[in-house]
C-alpha cells in the first residue's frame, strides 16, 4: 500500500466505502471532500482501485453509472479501526455479482445518508459521515430481529442529546403490507428487554390470599 495516504482522505474514503458498502464516484465526492474539485476524488478512488483496497463496476443502465465497494482486504483492514469497530460488512460485500444485484437499493441508501449530512452540514448540526450505519441487527427475541436499512445518529445544534432513528428507504418496489409489519416488529424492539446471560428472568412473588 505505498501509494495511500494512510492518515488523511484514503482513510477516510476506506472507511467510508466499508461502512455504506457501496456509493457511486459522485456520492463519495460529496461524501468525504465537497470542497475540492471531483476529480482529486476520482484519482483518490482510482489509486485506492490500483493498490486492490476498492473495486469498480459499471452498471449497464442509468448512462453506465459506475459504482464503488470495498474488498475483503480493505474491509478487514478497516474494520479494525477504532471508528468501525463491530461494524464490518456483511459476507457478500465484496462479490461483485452481489453488488451489482443491490445496484438499485445500495446507492439510494448511500443518497438517503447524504441528504441527512447534508442537511446537517448546512443546519451546523453535528451528524458526521460515519454517523449513518447501515444495517444493523436488531434483536426482538424468540430468535427474530429488525435490520433497518440504517440506523442515524444525530444531534441538534446547542443540543447535548444524541438523537437516533431508524432508516427505511422504500423505492416502491414492495407493496404496502411489508413495511407494515416491519413497523409492527420496530414496537416489538421498543418493548424489548434483552436477558442477559447466565441470569434468568426474575420472577414476582406469589401473593397470598
Amino acid at each position: 500500500m505505498t501509494n495511500v495516504d494512510a492518515g488523511g482522505g484514503d482513510r477516510l474514503a476506506l472507511a467510508v466505502l466499508t461502512q455504506y458498502r457501496i456509493a457511486t464516484t459522485e456520492q463519495m465526492h460529496l461524501i468525504i471532500a465537497p470542497g475540492v474539485r471531483i476529480e482529486q476524488t476520482r484519482r483518490r478512488l482510482a489509486n485506492l482501485c490500483g493498490e486492490r483496497l476498492v473495486e469498480r463496476l459499471t452498471l449497464p443502465r442509468a448512462g453506465r453509472t459506475r459504482v464503488w465497494f470495498p474488498t475483503d482486504y480493505s474491509a478487514a483492514i478497516a474494520g479494525e479501526w477504532p471508528e468501525l469497530r463491530g461494524r464490518r460488512p456483511p459476507r457478500k460485500a465484496s462479490d461483485a455479482t452481489a453488488v451489482r444485484l443491490r445496484a438499485g437499493h445500495g446507492p439510494t441508501v448511500t443518497e438517503t445518508a447524504f441528504a441527512f449530512l447534508q442537511d446537517a452540514r448546512r443546519r451546523g448540526d453535528v451528524c458526521e459521515v460515519l454517523d449513518w450505519i447501515p444495517e444493523v441487527h436488531h434483536p426482538v427475541g424468540g430468535g427474530e430481529a429488525v435490520i433497518p436499512d440504517a440506523v442515524l445518529y444525530y444531534r441538534r445544534r446547542g443540543e447535548g442529546s444524541m438523537l437516533r432513528a431508524f432508516v427505511e428507504v422504500d423505492r416502491a418496489t414492495m407493496g404496502p403490507e411489508r413495511p407494515a409489519a416491519k413497523l409492527g416488529t420496530y414496537a416489538r424492539l421498543h418493548r424489548y428487554t434483552p436477558v442477559r446471560i447466565g441470569r434468568r428472568p426474575s420472577l414476582e412473588p406469589l401473593q397470598e390470599e
